[in-house]
């Protein structure tokens, strides 16, 4: 597919050559992708085989057509306004989501007018997660068309265990290069952390045997991992490295970890943050050693979009996202974890 530019950009940059170390001007092209964790994106009617009553108008949210929309256009702004701040009018090439119901509410949701203006479209594989909150991939077709979808399977150890949301995965070409997105929603907290370091295990062998198969293809993780990057899950089961200079071959790079430590993240406990909302990338999507050329898609930057209409400004909970309830009570806000975008350059065609 003939890829369109997204937008260039001149950047100095200090290059190596046979000369010695000198600052050259290169136009390059600049792509955002995207994960938010949307919470609790329901329709109001009743899917069969899933525990979504809280979720209808006589359930315990009371969850009528009024509140759907009202949830379904505070979403789309801020899925919209993604990294816009670097790519002002265009916004993300694809945005990772989880916890929405199905392809109704993915529907709904991209012919709000702040997407559909843009021509977003979805990808979305029905999973077996009891509540029916799945992974879905919001792609703009401009610069992404899937190639090839599938939805890897979480593999349960323990027969007693429910069953749980897969790795959404997704396969084709963006700015000219093989790109395969996986986006995940790891399980919850309550059932301790085995159950997240067996699902970064089953990532990792996924990431793998894709690179068997095409090494050149660039392999993006995302996702709400339900834990931080510096986590066993992270850092040891899928292998995602803090510093891009210990990233060896077989790894992966979490650029999350430094921006933690410095303070920030998606989602607020007992005062403290976490960063629970990570995307993560092969080593072939990083310049490892300050010499690659940029001619094909390389990591620049990863920032967590704190909107501020996304934030609570007074009451208890004063400096949280702002969620859709709390409490038992509507909120009409958006969601209780923030969005994240990392952008990636090339050199412009």
């Amino acid at each position: 597919m003939k890829q369109t530019t997204l937008t260039t950009i001149i950047v100095a940059m200090c290059l190596a050559c046979s000369a010695g170390a000198r600052a050259q001007e290169r136009r390059l092209s600049l792509y955002g992708i995207g994960f938010y964790n949307i919470e609790n994106l329901f329709d109001t009617e009743h899917d069969e085989g899933k525990n979504d009553y809280e979720y209808l108008p006589d359930g315990a949210n009371h969850w009528t057509p009024m509140k759907y929309e009202h949830k379904l256009r505070n979403m789309s702004r801020a899925l919209a306004d993604m990294g816009t701040e670097r790519l002002p009018g265009i916004g993300c090439a694809l945005i990772g989501v989880s916890e929405v119901e199905n392809a109704r509410c993915l529907t709904d949701l991209c012919a709000q007018e702040p997407l559909a203006k843009r021509g977003y479209k979805f990808v979305h594989v029905e999973g077996p997660d009891r509540r029916g909150v799945d992974c879905a991939l919001l792609y703009n077709p401009r610069f992404f068309e899937p190639a090839k979808v599938w939805l890897q399977p979480y593999v349960l150890r323990d027969p007693d265990m429910h069953p749980t949301r897969g790795f959404l995965t997704t396969q084709g070409v963006l700015a000219g290069d093989s790109i395969t997105v996986i986006v995940c929603h790891w399980p919850s907290r309550f059932g301790g952390p085995a159950l997240r370091i067996w699902a970064g295990e089953q990532v990792a062998a996924e990431k793998d045997s894709i690179l068997r198969a095409n090494p050149s293809m660039k392999v993006i993780v995302m996702g709400d991992m339900n834990d931080d990057p510096m986590d066993p899950s992270m850092a040891k089961a899928l292998g995602a490295r803090r510093k891009i200079a210990d990233v060896r071959d077989g790894m992966m790079y979490n650029p999350w970890w430094q921006i933690l430590l410095d303070g920030r993240g998606t989602l607020r406990y007992q005062g403290g943050w976490n960063l629970f909302d990570q995307i993560v990338m092969t080593p072939n999507a990083i310049d490892r050693d300050g010499t690659k050329s940029y001619e094909t898609l390389t990591f620049y930057k990863a920032e967590v979009q704190r909107f501020e209409y996304l934030m609570q400004d007074d009451g208890r909970f004063k400096g949280n996202p702002t969620r859709t309830h709390a409490g038992g009570v509507w909120l009409n806000g958006y969601s209780d974890h923030l969005p994240v975008v990392t952008y990636f350059v090339r050199q412009a065609q």
